[in-house]
């Protein structure tokens, strides 16, 4: 299986996606602009909306994080970190960090009663 690498994040070719379609899908998941990725892919920005749109209709994403979601979901993309913890076999990733409990504080009020003297 073909693959492409970019910033940490991992494209599998072959999966329902176009190679240029998975190349701006793989740097919309950088969170670069269309702006930014035109100047990387060497193309008009408004091509790469045009990829995107289409990526997102084949996958069925409504925004571009979606987009990236459901290629991550469905394996077409995945961030090289996640691979490389992995291989590595760390299991951090398996158990949530979770915050120190804090003991309640229970304040007692006593008030003292007037006593009139008339």
């Amino acid at each position: 299986m073909d693959t492409i690498q970019i910033d940490g994040w991992q494209g599998h070719l072959g999966q329902g996606l176009a190679p240029r379609q998975l190349l701006a899908v793989l740097w919309a998941a950088t969170d670069k602009t269309a702006k930014e990725i035109a100047r990387r892919m060497d193309c008009s920005h408004y091509t790469v909306k045009q990829q995107l749109d289409d990526a997102r209709f084949k996958l069925g994403a409504r925004t571009t994080r979606g987009l990236c979601l459901e290629a991550m979901k469905r394996g077409i993309i995945s961030p090289l970190v996640l691979l490389l913890c992995l291989s590595t076999g760390i299991s951090s990733i398996d158990r949530p960090v979770q915050r120190p409990v804090r003991p309640v504080k229970v304040a007692s009020v006593m008030r003292a009663q007037r006593q009139e003297i008339a």
